[in-house]
């Protein structure tokens, strides 16, 4: 419980802030109020399944390990001897209630029921922790307490409780409640907000457990939560705690309150004097009784491991994950195979050490030691990049990695593998230009000019069909150097390394590339003869085609003989499988030029 309406006292405090806010942070729990948070859960779920609420401490965990939260289970130990009474009324003990009430001040603390169902689930929340690489601090008395030693000496950076009073403890940060999923959050407290915002520090908390009562005290009765505020406010801070052990609570009693309760209470100046107040119809006599001091030094010194203790210190190493007890543990309570478990918890392993990585780059970084990818003292524990994937809208990538217990494969957020390893986001950049490179060599086709003459028409065409093949013979094959040239009589050619060869019919000779399916030949031109004919440089813009005036034998000629086929090979032998598949496409369509034309 804590302190009575203090989460609504400082509800103008809480923060709602996302699930990566606790990124690389370490944190400790208190187990109890996590296991009777999901213990409620399983109580109201409309189809009650066995160990839900070990199932939900499960993706509690496996959520928070993926973000690289250092975890911490802090056990309950002994109820405090000033507790007694408030924990057995919680137990419905009733015949029991007045004897410790009686006696609660000669017993130091109380051994809890370790035999109890509630026992049982701390037992089970313990093992799933260990074998997830959660350890466990078994506290001495209150787990709040221990929480807020640890927050309190900076060796976390916050703790998880549902009970108020782990401010009168000192913690400093603390996160109530927890979501997951889609958008999911803490609920955060600061101390430093309740300072500033409501002026409250410490010692006014304290105050305001003796005022509304807690764990430790019933509070004064007829005192609201406004009224105590006001009161302590009126007083300060830095002196309130100092005015209750000289005076009790009777500033609290002469303030509250009308006219009229004053003379139903019969607060006369002789009750004044002597300092008596009622608490709860109980008389106190602050001279005579050092109550409202048991409870002051109950929070302010606390019976818990020292911060330098073996306990802590044991808490603090990091621990090992055994996946083959992860595995045998949801195989017992969940009866889930292994295959299961390892979808579940693997790619969070995996997520965690690259998160361990990238923090570990970026305080290198920081220091001064900015480490290419390769000379890390860790290394990287992605292998490669295999594809781009969208994720809830959110950009990632699909990954292989080194060796995480088995895992091959599995999706990480873009950002977080930009921080870990820039390098392997560059090589697959590369790798896929490359690879775009070698399937698509018609991606570097020129792009057709506006109110293109029809003969232009034919040379940009034909241009661009050459440039395929020949990506199709350099970049792939390794085949020679080819382009395009235009004829003294205005016909289209191909220079191969220097040697134009020019379409004809029925001049076939040894020198001459044949395609007997078609027969067609081209002529061989050396190299003198290349210097007559205008060469078309395919990086360039067509130039314009010289039309000259054809001889009658030349008109003839070129009736009977169209372009069918322009083979880039010295023989069909030579030619590979895709430099014939793009000579058959440019077969196609000269031919339908030849249509075209003769159409016109």
């Amino acid at each position: 419980m804590g302190v009575k309406n203090l989460w609504d006292i400082i509800e103008s405090c809480k923060k709602t802030l996302p699930l990566n806010h606790l990124q690389n942070k370490r944190v400790c729990i208190d187990l109890s109020c996590w296991m009777v948070q999901l213990q409620n859960v399983s109580k109201s779920h409309s189809c009650f399944k066995e160990k839900i609420y070990l199932r939900g401490l499960f993706h509690r965990l496996r959520a928070l390990i993926a973000l690289n939260c250092s975890l911490i289970f802090v056990a309950d130990g002994s109820v405090p001897g000033i507790k007694i009474s408030t924990y057995r009324r919680r137990l419905n003990l009733a015949s029991e209630v007045n004897h410790y009430e009686t006696n609660s001040q000669k017993v130091s603390s109380l051994r809890r029921n370790m035999g109890s169902e509630f026992s049982c689930m701390i037992k089970e929340a313990k093992l799933l922790g260990m074998a997830l690489g959660v350890p466990c601090l078994d506290g001495i008395e209150e787990a709040e307490a221990q929480c807020a030693i640890l927050n309190s000496e900076a060796l976390c950076d916050g703790c998880f409780t549902s009970d108020s009073d782990i401010f009168l403890f000192g913690a400093r940060t603390v996160y109530r409640d927890i979501c997951l999923g889609d958008g999911g959050y803490v609920v955060c407290y600061e101390m430093a907000d309740i300072e500033k915002q409501l002026g409250f520090g410490r010692n006014s908390l304290i105050t305001l457990a003796l005022l509304l009562g807690s764990d430790y005290s019933h509070g004064v009765r007829g005192l609201g939560p406004e009224s105590a505020c006001q009161i302590i406010k009126s007083i300060g801070d830095n002196v309130i705690l100092q005015k209750i052990a000289s005076e009790g609570l009777s500033f609290a009693k002469k303030t509250k309150g009308s006219k009229k309760q004053q003379k139903n209470s019969k607060c006369s100046k002789e009750n004044l004097s002597d300092h008596e107040i009622n608490m709860n119809g109980t008389e106190y006599r602050s001279q005579g009784d050092d109550q409202f001091l048991q409870v002051i030094n109950a929070f302010i010194n606390p019976n818990c491991h020292s911060a330098d203790s073996d306990a802590v210190y044991r808490a603090l190493v990091q621990h090992p994950f055994q996946h083959v007890k992860v595995q045998q543990i949801c195989t017992q309570f969940f009866d889930w195979p292994p295959e299961k478990t390892d979808e579940y918890i693997l790619p969070k392993m995996a997520e965690r050490d690259l998160r361990r990585f990238a923090n570990l780059r970026s305080t290198s970084s920081e220091l001064g030691l900015k480490l290419p990818l390769d000379e890390m003292p860790i290394k990287c524990p992605v292998k490669e990049i295999i594809k781009q994937r969208k994720v809830q809208g959110k950009e990632c990538y699909e990954v292989s990695w080194e060796e995480q217990h088995g895992l091959k494969i599995s999706i990480v957020p873009a950002d977080l593998l930009d921080n870990a390893c820039p390098e392997k986001i560059v090589e697959f950049e590369e790798r896929k230009a490359q690879k775009k490179k070698q399937i698509h060599p018609s991606k570097a086709r020129k792009k057709k000019p506006v109110n293109m003459s029809s003969v232009d028409d034919i040379d940009w065409k034909l241009e661009n069909l050459l440039l395929d093949v020949e990506c199709g013979s350099n970049s792939v094959h390794g085949g020679p150097a080819s382009r395009a040239v235009i004829s003294d009589n205005g016909m289209a050619a191909i220079e191969i390394d220097g040697t134009v060869r020019v379409p004809v019919a029925g001049d076939i000779d040894s020198t001459s590339c044949t395609d007997h399916g078609d027969a067609m030949s081209c002529r061989e031109v050396g190299p003198s003869a290349a210097a007559q004919h205008e060469v078309i440089d395919l990086l360039s813009p067509s130039p314009l085609v010289r039309h000259r005036p054809l001889t009658k034998h030349q008109t003839r000629n070129e009736e009977q003989c169209r372009i069918d086929v322009i083979d880039l090979s010295d023989s069909e032998t030579d030619a590979s499988p895709k430099h014939e598949r793009k000579a058959k496409e440019l077969r196609s369509f000269l031919i339908s030029i030849k249509d075209d034309d003769e159409s016109k």
